[in-house]
């Protein structure tokens, strides 16, 4: 087995190992992951934290030894906590990376960073502030950065940046946790689902108090939630059917 890291700001994830197959999601600066695969161009890969799999391109990574891949396992992980920063490369240059990249192997990859960060798990109530960070960011399928993200990247980046592990894709991630029975059960942090007319679940967002719900239509955006579903606020009607709400913490 072979493993690697993130050495760059942000690269793509695709389903198949070309430029021209669609993103799915994204690596992050210092996001390590297993080599499944290997071609004369692209790796199969699978993410350490959320065992997602899919190709990236070989000249977006840096191979790491399984000693300092379990190195990064076996340690709390240092992300940053700013919208944007900048590491200084090893030619003295500025690369800017997201909030969320991961800075545990800064030094191994010869790079240099001096902003502010964060580690360890955060309390529940800390959820929906680290969503509003995110908030106006344009949807982008497969994104994890305020400057494009998906439904399921903004619930995996806000947990991820309070301590927490959730899977990439919203069908997944509606397998994680304990359902609840009724909508007045929730707290603020809570996820709820939703689904398409087959019952396929195609859509999360992160509750709020009062019946509001921060998630991804167009931007992320507010709006209101009751048990049917998602009620836009600016087209006054239903957008999303409500599947189930689940607890994760």
């Amino acid at each position: 087995m072979q493993y690697g890291i993130c050495p760059l700001s942000i690269v793509p994830l695709r389903v198949s190992p070309s430029h021209e197959s669609e993103m799915t999601s994204q690596l992050l600066y210092g996001e390590h992951f297993k080599i499944l695969e290997e071609r004369s161009q692209w790796c199969r890969i699978r993410g350490a934290a959320d065992d997602y799999e899919a190709w990236v391109n070989n000249l977006q990574i840096y191979k790491i030894s399984q000693e300092e891949f379990f190195e990064i396992e076996e340690s709390p992980l240092e992300l940053l906590s700013d919208l944007i920063d900048h590491i200084t490369d090893k030619e003295g240059l500025l690369m800017p990376i997201a909030m969320g990249s991961v800075l545990n192997f800064v030094q191994k990859l010869q790079h240099q960073f001096e902003g502010e960060s964060l580690s360890g798990q955060l309390q529940k109530e800390n959820l929906v502030n680290t969503a509003l960070l995110y908030l106006n960011a344009p949807h982008l399928w497969g994104g994890k950065t305020a400057f494009g993200i998906d439904c399921s990247g903004l619930a995996q980046m806000v947990y991820k940046l309070n301590g927490y592990n959730l899977k990439r894709k919203a069908a997944e991630q509606a397998k994680q946790g304990e359902a609840l029975s009724f909508i007045e059960e929730s707290e603020a942090g809570d996820l709820a689902f939703f689904d398409d007319n087959e019952g396929i679940i195609n859509h999360v967002g992160i509750m709020m108090n009062d019946n509001y719900i921060i998630h991804v239509h167009g931007k992320v955006r507010i709006d209101r939630i009751d048990h049917s579903g998602i009620f836009n606020v600016d087209f006054r009607k239903h957008t999303h059917k409500l599947r189930v709400i689940k607890k994760i913490l």
